[in-house]
């Protein structure tokens, strides 16, 4: 169910009305590319069942879905069309078009070719855990997940997040691992590391399907490289990617997270519940446990660590972000 995780803060002030939730998403409803409108965001049914509610709740977990479309129109068709354009005003007037009036004729060209674009629509999930005051986004971006908080912000009344920020940074923990040649319990590492050099170069090495316990890696380390990313292993449950930026990267659950529900006959609405269910049971305490072994949440208003199961000060989110990527 879920890939990535980019995990925020709830702000203090906003408080969970799933109610008030549901009735405010749907005036923030999908709705697909009008025939000159180059992007649509909106929020879909979780399960996909037409007309169902946009925010589902499984277990007192809120899990939401955003759907984007937007229209394929490659550069090198507009530009065709605007040499076209230019070359028919010096024919009419014996001049050719200056830098504006080609800026206006590239909006032109823009407009005319966007209702015959092929369009391509993708989905983010999102879950909302109340309790622990979290907001995760399965974006692999953190420009994709802001802006999802961006339209989260419009949506809901009085939403707010910040980032999640660590005492103890991702990259030096990441290090400090590697040169210990193990991850604190109920950590462990796995085959797979990118180390950058912090220099203008960034000359870059990366270890894949490989033992990171060798020295190797320890000069690589010591010679000044950062640790970006590191394949790590929960519990002998979950698998993922730590990177730099405190993203939780390609997700993998063990065979026996699921095995309860191979094999089942069930209908899809249990199916759903079911994997949802499991999905943020598993995530939730790994995401707390990944913040301890960071030494804790930082408090950016106070200095001091915060622990895992408190929230931490919160800044509301900014109402406008750059378009949808």
């Amino acid at each position: 169910m879920f890939k990535n995780l980019i995990v925020y803060r709830l702000a203090p002030e906003w408080q969970p009305d799933a109610t008030a939730a549901e009735a405010a998403l749907q005036a923030a409803r999908f709705t697909p590319c009008g025939l000159t409108q180059p992007v649509s965001a909106g929020f879909v049914e979780p399960r996909g069942q037409a007309h169902g509610p946009l925010l589902e709740l499984v277990g007192g977990q809120w899990l939401l879905k955003l759907q984007t479309e937007s229209r394929l129109l490659p550069s090198a068709v507009v530009k065709r069309r605007v040499d076209e354009l230019a070359e028919q005003i010096e024919q009419q007037t014996g001049r050719q078009p200056g830098k504006r009036e080609k800026r206006e004729l590239k909006d032109q060209a823009t407009l005319e070719l966007l209702p015959q674009a092929f369009t391509r629509q993708g989905a983010t999930r999102i879950w909302i855990d109340p309790q622990a005051r979290a907001l995760m986004v399965d974006a692999s971006s953190a420009k994709r997940a802001e802006d999802v908080v961006t339209l989260l912000t419009k949506a809901l009344p009085g939403f707010g997040v910040r980032a999640l920020q660590t005492t103890l940074s991702p990259a030096a923990a990441m290090a400090a691992w590697l040169l210990e040649g193990e991850a604190p319990a109920p950590f462990h590492l796995e085959r797979e590391c990118e180390l950058k050099a912090p220099d203008e170069v960034r000359a870059t090495v990366r270890y894949t399907r490989h033992h990171l316990d060798i020295d190797e890696v320890r000069e690589h380390i010591k010679a000044g490289k950062q640790a970006t990313k590191l394949a790590l292993g929960w519990r002998g449950r979950v698998a993922f990617i730590l990177t730099d930026t405190l993203q939780v990267k390609r997700i993998a659950f063990d065979d026996v997270v699921f095995e309860s529900t191979k094999g089942s006959q069930t209908a899809p609405e249990e199916a759903f519940d079911a994997d949802a269910a499991i999905a943020t049971g598993e995530l939730a305490p790994l995401v707390a446990e990944l913040i301890e072994a960071l030494d804790g949440e930082l408090d950016e208003s106070a200095g001091p660590a915060v622990p895992a199961s408190e929230p931490a000060a919160v800044a509301t989110a900014a109402e406008e972000s750059a378009p949808w990527d």
